[in-house]
């Protein structure tokens, strides 16, 4: 497959449309990773390690951001172009929100009333973000950060300490900046692949080298360092947690 072949698609990680594949694509892997990564990285900082309660808001998490919002995400627009009926992208986010939910309300019979305002937040930034709401109200860089960067590590690290301490704000505020790192990278790499037709131009090196422009050579070191963080970020995270495990 050659580079030009790749941008195609409508994602580095995104596979041919049709069937299974449309399912892997959705779940946009290494995104739901690296958000996840902000859970663990929030509770190795807490006092206290709680591996169950770690556990529960991984799998929170990753039923209300990895399935639910990118469910929704795909239904307006078809951004990543998948062939899945609207109706199943509907019942697949409803029904991950709805488990998701469920396992915060577990959370505050079992472990403190104090969850209640996490469980709120979350599923209505799930909602409001993905769908645009009050007119696009939360669907802006800040809401991005804020929902899917700052919100996960605050709540790995609140899930275990209890208690919102000076730890807990800067890791929080850590995984915020990580998140404007991430959307300040996707953005135009994602421009290249869903809605640039064409390109054109060259670049003069002083040594008087000329290198044609083209959107596979613009988007590979985009692509290139939305993997590295990523996977950097997955190994940090595990790495963090299993020090404190």
């Amino acid at each position: 497959m050659t580079p030009a072949d790749r941008l195609e698609r409508s994602a580095f990680y995104a596979l041919r449309p049709g069937g299974w594949r449309d399912l892997v694509t959705i779940l946009h892997p290494p995104y739901t990773a690296w958000h996840l990564s902000y859970v663990a990285l929030g509770a190795a900082a807490a006092p206290e390690v709680h591996g169950e309660r770690v556990a529960a808001t991984l799998l929170a998490f990753f039923l209300a951001v990895g399935v639910s919002a990118h469910a929704l995400d795909e239904l307006r627009g078809r951004p990543l172009g998948t062939l899945m009926p609207g109706r199943m992208l509907v019942v697949l986010a409803v029904i991950a929100l709805v488990a998701a939910v469920a396992i915060g309300v577990a959370g505050v019979v079992t472990v403190s009333v104090g969850l209640v305002p996490f469980v709120v937040a979350g599923a209505f930034i799930v909602v409001a973000y993905n769908l645009e709401l009050f007119g696009g109200r939360f669907h802006s860089a800040f809401w991005f950060a804020a929902a899917w960067g700052a919100f996960p590590a605050l709540t790995g690290y609140w899930i275990n300490a209890l208690a919102i301490r000076p730890a807990g704000l800067l890791v929080a505020a850590g995984c915020f900046m990580l998140s404007v790192v991430q959307r300040r990278l996707s953005m135009p790499v994602r421009d290249l692949r869903r809605r640039t037709v064409a390109v054109s131009g060259s670049r003069q090196l002083a040594d008087g080298t000329t290198i044609e422009l083209d959107a596979a050579g613009l988007a590979a070191p985009l692509d290139g360092a939305l993997r590295a963080c990523a996977i950097a970020l997955v190994l940090l995270a595990s790495g963090a947690l299993a020090a404190r495990l």
